[in-house]
């Protein structure tokens, strides 16, 4: 038994390794036998780590391969991995002893023929269209004529001087070239930065700020145009301010940009025709409109001359309109010499009516009739207002044989202020209505001069009387027995008597003295 202790086991002389001898003997063989590979895979999971290393997974159907990319070598990936996506991963197939595993290090990835660059396309336009990126409302309306033009391409190629030469044939413009690699890694990057650069210039700074901003690149295969498929130039593209034309590859290329853009051209140089009218077009245009502006007026006032003739024949002729006017006129005329004399002898007639009733005799007459009425007035008053004071003192007796002394004084002390207040009111009713015949009486006799004939004796006009009646005619006068000329001065007897003096003016009556207190 202590024998078979002591012995050791079969294999028990072997070399004892340590673990990291193992990890490099594996490491220089996995290196040794495979070296630099090219792996054919779909992508899995895709993780950046904070230091910059990419780490992804390559897998198919039964097996996974690690991947790692280095923060230096992630920037000349041709293609960043997608989950998803097919590729043919190149590198270097190592070992990563820490965790017991194996890994590529992959320092060029690309798709893995069209149909994985279609598909991944294909899921990069459902993304941003999910976004409204594609939407048309967002998108802007080009200037109809910018004045400075920034392309965005190759300073090399044939497209720049296909742009140049156009718009030279159509309409020259200020062009700023932002120089860029149009294929291959660096592209995507370089175009973004291109249009986000245009959009940072200042309008009016010593770098104008373009109003246009085209993209233009020649035909290729999609793997040469794969650079505007990036979703970093989609969204450059999309947040441009400045309204932007997509021209990449041919007509029946498309790529991302050109979904985004305001505007998509089948080629460059039809970029170069969407950017600016043709000047000679717009010449012969604003010919045209100017021409049109001087014939407007021209034919507008020949159509409106000749409406206003067609109108005017359809109005009655002026004589037409003015012949009854003109007979009325010619009417009136003949009429008014008789109506004026006609009107002058009524005139007359009435002022030698007035001047009759306004005679002295007539004034005197009514001046004297006034005065007697008012004297029966007056003479009528006192008996009338004896009686009233009898009638009221017989009422205060009646009440004092049926009332006691106090009322009874009280009574008669009342009926004396009623009886002195009647008596007041009678006295002033007496007063005005004395004041008011005088006012009339005035006014009469200021009417009576105003219509009488004397102020106008004192103009040089003379009357003719026979005794105190007026003559006015010839028969009168050869009827009259005797005649006088009354003047302004005087009268004259017609015969050579010595000027009669004139006589005077009665005075009116004068007013009856006021009555006096009754009470």
């Amino acid at each position: 038994m202590s024998d078979l202790i002591d012995d050791p086991a079969p294999g028990q002389n072997a070399h004892e390794y340590t673990v990291s001898e193992i990890s490099g003997a594996v490491k220089r063989v996995i290196e040794g036998e495979f070296g630099r590979v090219r792996v054919r895979g779909e992508v899995g999971r895709v993780f950046k780590a904070r230091s910059g290393h990419l780490y992804f997974d390559i897998k198919d159907d039964r097996s996974v391969l690690a991947s790692v990319t280095w923060k230096g070598q992630v920037a000349a990936l041709g293609t960043l991995p997608e989950e998803g996506m097919e590729v043919v991963a190149t590198g270097q197939l190592t070992t990563f002893g820490s965790q017991s595993k194996y890994q590529l290090t992959v320092d060029d990835l690309r798709p893995a023929g069209v149909g994985a660059l279609m598909a991944m396309l294909e899921k990069r336009k459902k993304a941003l269209a999910a976004e409204g990126l594609f939407d048309e409302s967002r998108k802007q309306a080009l200037p109809f004529l910018p004045e400075v033009i920034g392309v965005v391409t190759s300073p090399s190629g044939a497209v720049i001087r296909d742009i140049l030469h156009r718009l030279r044939e159509r309409f020259p413009r200020r062009v700023l070239v932002w120089p860029v690699a149009v294929q291959g890694k660096d592209c995507a990057p370089q175009v973004a930065r291109a249009i986000r650069g245009f959009n940072a210039l200042s309008p009016g700074g010593a770098l104008p700020r373009p109003d246009l901003i085209i993209v233009a690149r020649g035909g290729g295969s999609i793997e040469d145009l794969w650079g505007f498929n990036e979703e970093v130039v989609a969204r450059a593209a999309a947040e441009s301010e400045i309204p932007l034309i997509s021209a990449v590859g041919h007509e029946t290329d498309t790529t991302l940009i050109d979904f985004v853009s305001d505007k998509r051209a089948p080629t460059p140089t039809a970029a170069a025709e969407l950017a600016v009218p043709v000047r000679a077009d717009l010449l012969a245009w604003v010919t045209g409109q100017g021409a049109r502006l001087t014939a407007a007026p021209t034919r507008d006032l020949a159509q409106k001359g000749q409406r206003l003739r067609d109108v005017a024949r359809a109005l009655p002729r002026l004589d037409s309109l003015l012949a009854p006017a003109r007979q009325r006129l010619d009417l009136a005329g003949a009429r008014l010499p008789a109506a004026l004399t006609r009107a002058t002898q009524d005139a007359r007639g009435r002022l030698t009516e007035a001047a009759a009733v306004m005679r002295p005799r007539t004034l005197r007459a009514r001046i004297e009739g006034e005065g007697t009425r008012m004297n029966s007035l007056a003479a009528r008053l006192p008996p009338g207002l004896s009686r009233a004071l009898a009638v009221q003192r017989d009422r205060l007796d009646q009440r004092s044989g049926r009332l006691s002394p106090q009322p009874i004084g009280r009574a008669v002390d009342s009926g004396r202020r009623d009886l002195d207040r009647l008596a007041q009111r009678l006295h002033r009713a007496f007063n005005d209505k004395t004041e008011t015949a005088r006012g009339r009486l005035d006014a009469l006799e200021r009417l009576r001069q105003t219509l009488g004939y004397e102020a106008t004796l004192q103009r040089g006009y003379a009357v003719v009387l026979s005794g105190d009646d007026v003559i006015t005619t010839a028969k009168a006068a050869a009827q009259a027995t005797s005649l006088t000329i009354r003047f302004g001065d005087g009268d004259f007897p017609i015969g050579g008597a010595a000027p009669a003096t004139r006589r005077r003016k009665p005075k009116p009556p004068k007013a009856p003295p006021e009555q006096g207190e009754l009470l």
